[in-house]
């Protein structure tokens, strides 16, 4: 409903081919709303004018809004006069009237055409005005500019030119650094060559002493160990003949001992033979003896 009276207010606020003006706020509600009935378009309609719809909102319950749209009443004004109606064309016009207004008519046309032309002109002119002021103001710009550039220019030039032969005092500068610092390298390094030459020499005199030394070593070695050698082979048949001796001492008395062993186990056995004999005896004789005692009773 509330959507309702707001598009009536906004379309009442706006059309002005409208419709009768609408009832009272205080039986709006009862109002229905049906289809618009539109005025000729040939006739002025009235002008209403409206004031600024009021819209109150209240909170009724938590979450929830009331909204009071109220329309104020429309202001009438009174209609506009209608336009006179045109008079009516006297048919009785003579031929020298007619004439008379085409020549008129004519001189009109004529004096709208020269206006015209007078207007083109004082445009065209207005605007080759413009464009010679353009023009003049280009070229002082072009003129101011050029000047402007041109000091530049020199100014640039004179700096490069400042900042060359600056770079070229510095780049001399180093060259001669360079140079000198060349120099003395140089001569460092024939130092160092010379020095490392003398200790070459040095070296090289000092390892052929070495060698002469290690080979003098190495011959007195050799001999020392062609003595050991044959001090060992003598040792070594020394130890050989000693080794026999007492291997064929300890076969010898290895021999003896088996000899021995071998005679005292052969004793052994003759001592048990001898024992088996008197036991075998005495076995015999035991039982002999039974066999006389049976044949006594």
């Amino acid at each position: 409903m509330i959507i309702g009276l707001v598009r009536e207010s906004v379309m009442q606020c706006f059309c002005h081919t409208c419709r009768a003006p609408l009832p009272p706020a205080v039986h709006r509600r009862q109002a229905s709303i049906g289809k618009v009935k539109t005025k000729p378009r040939t006739h002025q309609p009235k002008k209403v004018k409206f004031v600024s719809t009021e819209v109150r909102c209240q909170e009724k319950t938590r979450g929830g809004l009331c909204y009071e749209v109220i329309l104020s009443e429309p202001e009438v004004k009174a209609t506009p006069p209608k336009r006179p109606n045109s008079p009516n064309n006297n048919k009785n016009v003579s031929i020298q009237d007619i004439e008379d207004k085409l020549r008129a008519a004519e001189e009109r046309r004529q004096q709208l055409e020269l206006n015209k032309v007078a207007a083109l002109s004082a445009q065209i002119m207005k605007i080759e005005e413009a464009s010679r002021k353009k023009d003049e103001q280009t070229n002082n710009f072009i003129s101011v500019t050029r000047d402007a550039l041109e000091q530049k220019m020199e100014t640039h030039i004179g700096k490069r030119e400042a900042y060359i032969h600056e770079l070229k005092s510095k780049m001399k500068d180093h060259i001669d650094t360079v140079e000198k610092t060349r120099l003395s390298l140089e001569q460092q390094c024939d130092e160092v060559r010379s020095a490392l030459e003398e200790k070459m020499n040095s070296a090289s005199h000092q390892r052929d002493e070495n060698i002469k030394k290690m080979l003098e070593r190495l011959k007195a070695h050799n001999e020392r160990q062609e003595e050991i050698k044959e001090n060992i082979e003598v040792t070594e048949e020394v130890l050989k003949t000693e080794r026999s001796k007492r291997l064929e001492t300890k076969l010898t008395a290895a021999e003896l001992n088996r000899e021995k062993e071998i005679q005292r186990k052969l004793e052994v056995i003759k001592k048990n033979e001898r024992r088996a004999e008197i036991v075998r005896q005495n076995k015999a004789n035991n039982v002999s003896e039974p066999q006389t005692i049976a044949s006594s009773g």
